[in-house]
Parts: C-alpha cells; sequence; structure tokens
C-alpha cells in the first residue's frame, strides 16, 4: 500500500509508520521513537501540523495503539512559549 505524500513528507524516515507494525511495542518505546521523530524534523516545518497529520492517518487506523496515544498527548501537553527575560527581568526593581 502506497502512503499518501503528505504523510511521506510527515514522516520521510519512516518512524512513526514502523512504529505502527512493530507487534507489542510498548509506551515507553513509542516515545523514543516520537522523539528520535521529533529531533529529525526541520526546524522551518510546524510540528504541530504534522503531528495532527500523522494522528489523522495512522490514528484512524489504529486507534488503540500506544504511538496514537503518544501522537494525542504531543498536541495536547505542548505548553505555549512565554517570553522570558527582556526589559522588565533585567530592571531593578
Amino acid at each position: 500500500m502506497k502512503r499518501p505524500d503528505a504523510i511521506e513528507a510527515a514522516d520521510p524516515k519512516g518512524l512513526i509508520r514502523e512504529s505502527y507494525v512493530i507487534d507489542g511495542i510498548q509506551p515507553s518505546e513509542c516515545r523514543t521513537i516520537f522523539l528520535d521523530w521529533a529531533l529529525s524534523v526541520p526546524a522551518d516545518q510546524d510540528t504541530e501540523v504534522l503531528v495532527k497529520r500523522l494522528l489523522g492517518h495512522h490514528g484512524q487506523i489504529e486507534p488503540a495503539h500506544p504511538m496514537t496515544d503518544v501522537l494525542k498527548a504531543a498536541l495536547s501537553e505542548a505548553p505555549k512559549p512565554k517570553r522570558r527575560g527582556g526589559f522588565r527581568a533585567r530592571r531593578e526593581s
């Protein structure tokens, strides 16, 4: 079965795809694979969009798979970046 081009672009190494075919994979192993995938995403790409794309494809096929849970957690647990430092942080009180 050929994967759609958008899925290939979101997972060029096939790490996420391969995690779905590993029999008996554990959640901790899925988190490790996800981290490896996330570290390989180019800085100019929106990770959230890619995760949504992967979840939309793989999550529908395997909703009870541990990697589906990891992908869902990646979307729900990502804190919004906060500005730290700047003028107010350096200013004496």
